[in-house]
């Protein structure tokens, strides 16, 4: 039976606190971040990551990005953090830049596509955070509308794309950054943009000091 989709204020610790039992108990949950809304399930839930390619029609071949809510935790899911994502991090971190680098053997397969790696990002967003370390993981969380839709910048247009597909939105507003983040392949050499986004090849190449290349935008 499909979710009877809720809409809640997202600045209330009551409500924070409803988001993150609906994730630790295997729902969706819908929030804003600092780049466009976002629809998250738990990151080591396989059950509630596959419902979440199915409320959204994402193919199951396209990986979902984690979100964390301090630099730190990016310890608990990549097998070997780089030190050009330790760098890239200490300058862009919160912020809109998706970083890929090598997963640890604990994450569900379904997150990953079946591949060795995982994106990682942390928002610079006090709700995506607050919400995050309130579930205790980190969050698989992908774009939150029906999958090739229009990115959702408020929550009626969430709630437009998920109604009765998700347990629950969080409405903070319009995101005021509305692209999608730049997303950063650092287990190539050199590192490969994988998504076009806010950060601009040149400027990360300057941040890393070595070349980084132009990929496909089809992340």
């Amino acid at each position: 039976m499909p979710p009877e989709t809720k809409v809640a204020p997202a600045g209330t610790a009551e409500n924070i606190q409803l988001a993150a039992d609906t994730l630790q108990t295997g729902g969706m949950v819908a929030y804003p971040t600092d780049t466009v809304y976002g629809v998250a399930a738990h990151g080591f839930q396989p059950e509630a990551i596959a419902k979440l390619y199915e409320a959204k029609e994402r193919p199951r071949t396209k990986a979902i990005a984690l979100l964390i809510a301090d630099a730190d935790d990016v310890q608990r899911i990549a097998q070997r953090v780089p030190e050009s994502a330790t760098k890239l991090a200490a300058r862009f971190w919160p912020g809109a830049l998706t970083l890929i680098v090598p997963r640890t053997e604990e994450l569900p397969l379904v997150l990953t596509a079946g591949s060795d790696t995982v994106a990682v990002r942390m928002p610079d967003h006090p709700v995506a955070r607050r919400v995050i370390a309130a579930a205790g993981a980190p969050l698989a969380t992908t774009s939150a509308n029906l999958s090739g839709g229009p990115d959702p910048i408020t929550a009626g247009d969430v709630l437009h794309d998920l109604d009765g597909r998700i347990e629950l939105i969080l409405d903070g507003g319009a995101c005021t950054g509305g692209v999608p983040s730049t997303i950063l392949d650092l287990t190539t050499d050199p590192p490969v943009i994988r998504r076009a986004g806010p950060i601009d090849r040149e400027t990360l190449a300057e941040a890393l000091g070595q070349p980084v290349m132009p990929g496909h935008s089809g992340a």
